[in-house]
């Protein structure tokens, strides 16, 4: 599949590239999606939820009335869950979250990732760029010279450029990551993905070695 390189004005420098069928072409495997996606979250999670229970409470241990003869339910202390401010019952305690997936399973599902977007024609490449300055307003130029200004983009450097992520950094719908942003998760969050021709020459390195 060959896609017209574009620069950052949006016209075509003349240019293709070729998308490799093994990268770009294959059947995507929705398992494997899933399975990266669901690690990719779980990892995300701090697991620092805690909720006190009875013993862990502040409050008199003393019995709040005699056992018998009060015609209610016996009663032995104020830190009890069926009291307001008691304990909780079963409440969250600290835990780990992480989910482990294996190498070529996550292979596999950013490659599916990858096909989906080739499929469904929301891949656009550009020329290496660079930014003298962090001005947000060029980036947005940028976008509205990809006429992409609408979408959810996802900005793929083959090269760390502090200037132009911090020229993304306050728009919602955009967002500029290096070569491990390119989760299977961050492709299919986005509506457009955009790479520099730099990015497809990695990709090409990193997923057919």
């Amino acid at each position: 599949m060959e896609v017209v390189v574009k620069d950052i004005k949006g016209k075509d420098t003349g240019r293709k590239v070729e998308l490799k069928d093994s990268i770009f072409g294959i059947e995507p495997n929705d398992h494997a999606i899933y399975l990266d996606v669901k690690g990719h979250m779980a990892n995300k999670r701090q697991g620092t939820h805690k909720a006190k229970e009875r013993a862990e409470i502040a409050g008199s241990t003393k019995k709040l009335k005699r056992q018998k003869g009060t015609g209610t339910a016996r009663a032995g202390s104020i830190k009890s869950p069926v009291f307001r401010g008691g304990g909780r019952v079963f409440g969250p305690r600290p835990r780990n979250y992480s989910d482990k997936v294996n190498k070529k399973v996550k292979l596999l599902a950013r490659k599916s990732a990858l096909s989906y977007k080739a499929k469904e024609n929301q891949i656009i490449v550009i020329e290496d760029f660079n930014m003298e300055q962090a001005k947000t307003k060029e980036f947005v130029s940028i976008l509205n010279n990809l006429k992409i200004s609408d979408k959810k983009s996802l900005f793929v450097l083959a090269e760390s450029n502090k200037n132009i992520y911090l020229s993304a950094r306050n728009l919602p719908q955009s967002k500029v990551v290096e070569e491990n942003g390119l989760m299977t998760y961050n492709i299919l969050n986005t509506n457009t993905l955009v790479l520099t021709e730099g990015m497809i020459k990695r990709i090409e390195e990193v997923f057919e070695k």
